[in-house]
């Protein structure tokens, strides 16, 4: 008798667990199948439409096979899924709840006395779980796999010697020189705010050239370019005190550059290409030659706030897809649209802030993080409270 009343009590129990289980089970299928469909399609058409020219150019000009293509495709596809992947979450969570929102199920749901909180509950787990994948294999793989695809366009001879002018990426392919360049547009052969830095040695301060502007000027029978710099300042020695330098403005400045040396160093690791060990690495010698790291910081920040972007857009579509009960999938997505309008202009532009130094990187990369997951925290919590 005592053994009958005792599974009696255990029967409520074992029930909402079984209902616990198959509610989440239906979220997750709902979820993941617009997920893989939607990070596909995303990262085929940035793949294609940003190499697009490249690509046919490798095919129809240079002769290059189909399999090395593939090959180019396949190096590429890690970096991209570092921005691919948080989207795909975005617009994969909205369509989910936000068709089971628009069937009335979320209704039916809460009637029946389960907190909603449970049932988003693992789709943030995922969320989480995701972001620290992420983080991981934007610091290994897309690292990787970007350095890759440039040494195999270099083993295929095809060389840009201006490729190597990136912006955002300090420059030591030339024994006394430094170079650091926020804009390249390499259809005009135009480059815009242009630090230069030359290193005079141990207790020595470094001398600098600063240049709103500049441009590149073949010399013809030499493998070399001259580089010239556009309204700027100039440190130069004092000659009574050469160890000392004062400011010196110029309309227009020249310099020589030898491009054997580039030529040598074009498959070197650029930034965007390095582990987070190596970026602290190269920032600490940076700042051990008076040199602000300040875009190494930003690029160690950036793996981690894009990654982190994962957890902030499946608490904020989570809340969104509930609250707009929208069946419709060309709703959902605008409001995928919209989100994404506004968060990554506002991550680019505080990324340029923490380029220049004006903002410190560990602030501004993650201020669009905070402010989309306040607003997702806050819906959950009314979603969830009422």
């Amino acid at each position: 008798m005592l053994k009958k009343r005792r599974s009696e009590k255990s029967t409520p129990f074992n029930f909402s667990q079984l209902t616990m289980k198959i509610l989440r089970n239906y979220v997750l299928r709902e979820f993941l199948g617009p997920l893989l469909l939607c990070l596909g399609v995303l990262t085929f058409v940035m793949v294609l439409i940003g190499n697009l020219k490249r690509i046919a150019d490798l095919v129809i000009n240079k002769g290059v096979d189909i399999f090395s293509v593939i090959q180019i495709f396949a190096y590429l596809t890690p970096y991209i899924v570092t921005y691919t992947l948080p989207i795909s979450i975005l617009v994969a969570v909205l369509l989910a709840l936000g068709r089971l929102s628009g069937d009335n199920e979320i209704i039916a749901i809460r009637s029946s006395g389960i907190n909603l909180f449970k049932l988003i509950l693992p789709l943030l787990i995922i969320g989480l779980a995701l972001s620290l994948a992420l983080a991981v294999f934007n610091d290994r793989a897309a690292s990787y796999s970007h350095f890759a695809y440039r040494k195999t366009l270099q083993e295929m001879g095809i060389k840009n010697p201006t490729a190597a002018f990136e912006a955002g990426v300090f420059i030591d392919s030339f024994k006394k020189y430094i170079l650091f360049i926020y804009h390249v547009d390499q259809k005009k052969n135009r480059l815009n705010n242009i630090r230069i830095y030359e290193p005079q040695g141990e207790d020595r301060p470094t001398r600098t050239i600063v240049a709103k502007a500049g441009e590149f000027i073949t010399i013809p029978g030499q493998n070399a370019i001259k580089l010239k710099l556009i309204d700027g300042t100039s440190d130069e020695p004092d000659p009574e005190n050469p160890t000392n330098f004062y400011k010196l403005n110029f309309r227009s400045y020249f310099m020589n550059l030898d491009m054997a040396q580039m030529q040598d160093k074009v498959v070197e690791k650029k930034y965007k290409e390095m582990t987070i060990h190596e970026l602290k690495q190269e920032a600490a010698k940076l700042q051990s030659e008076g040199i602000s790291p300040a875009p190494l910081i930003t690029k160690i920040h950036e793996k981690l706030a894009l990654a982190f972007s994962c957890f902030v857009f499946m608490l904020l579509g989570s809340s969104l897809g509930i609250i707009t009960r929208r069946r419709e999938k060309s709703i959902n997505i605008g409001i995928a649209v919209l989100i994404i309008v506004c968060y990554y202009p506002m991550y680019i532009g505080l990324t340029a802030l923490a380029m220049e130094g004006i903002l410190p990187a560990a602030l501004a990369l993650w201020i669009p993080n905070i402010i989309f997951a306040s607003i997702g925290g806050y819906l959950t919590y009314k979603l969830c409270a009422s």
